[in-house]
């Protein structure tokens, strides 16, 4: 049975999960996860698509992406994908794809969905019990979007930036955020 075609729009954020095959590993050195990030930052830019935030758990990803085309993302993860196979495979000596077959994506509507969506992603570490807080786990983009480190990969959402001012009273406003507690709704 044919795959049903994902509904895309230009300018529309997306959260993004992709999954390691039968939620394997798929980061087992720092270097992995350099290099994924490394492929994340280029494939981004290629498809023109921003990358809002991010993390990297052992198993899978979550990211939080605009594209500037309708097929933006799916273009940035399918070449996410190809650069980040080759070179996992051949550093750790393996073959055949290390993801499950096809990335989730929803549409992200609404500025408090996008921040929600913020939080859900940086906070995954936590929710994992692999650290205390997000800022104590290095593989997110917490650093750039609850302090003013710089983070090549990110590019805030407007929603983001309406959180304040300047950096400093985005980041405040942003880590109090954060400290909110996730309703299901």
């Amino acid at each position: 049975m044919a795959r049903q075609p994902r509904l895309t729009f230009a300018n529309i954020p997306q959260h993004i999960v992709r999954r390691g095959n039968d939620r394997q590993v798929r980061f087992y050195i720092d270097e992995d996860r350099q290099r994924y990030l490394l492929a994340m930052r280029e494939a981004a830019m290629n498809h023109r698509c921003a990358i809002h935030a991010y993390v990297l758990m052992t198993n899978h990803v979550h990211l939080l992406a605009t594209p500037r085309e309708a097929h933006g993302v799916f273009k940035m993860m399918q070449q996410l994908g190809r650069r980040y196979v080759g070179s996992f495979n051949a550093l750790h000596s393996r073959t055949g794809t290390p993801w499950e077959r096809r990335f989730k994506s929803c549409l992200v509507g609404s500025d408090r969905y996008v921040l929600n969506c913020y939080r859900y992603i940086e906070m995954n570490p936590v929710r994992a019990r692999m650290v205390a807080a997000p800022a104590d786990y290095r593989w997110s983009s917490h650093a750039c979007n609850a302090s003013s480190t710089n983070d090549p990969i990110i590019s805030a959402h407007p929603a983001f930036l309406a959180l304040g001012a300047d950096t400093f009273a985005r980041a405040a406003a942003y880590q109090a955020l954060i400290q909110e507690r996730i309703t299901p709704q």
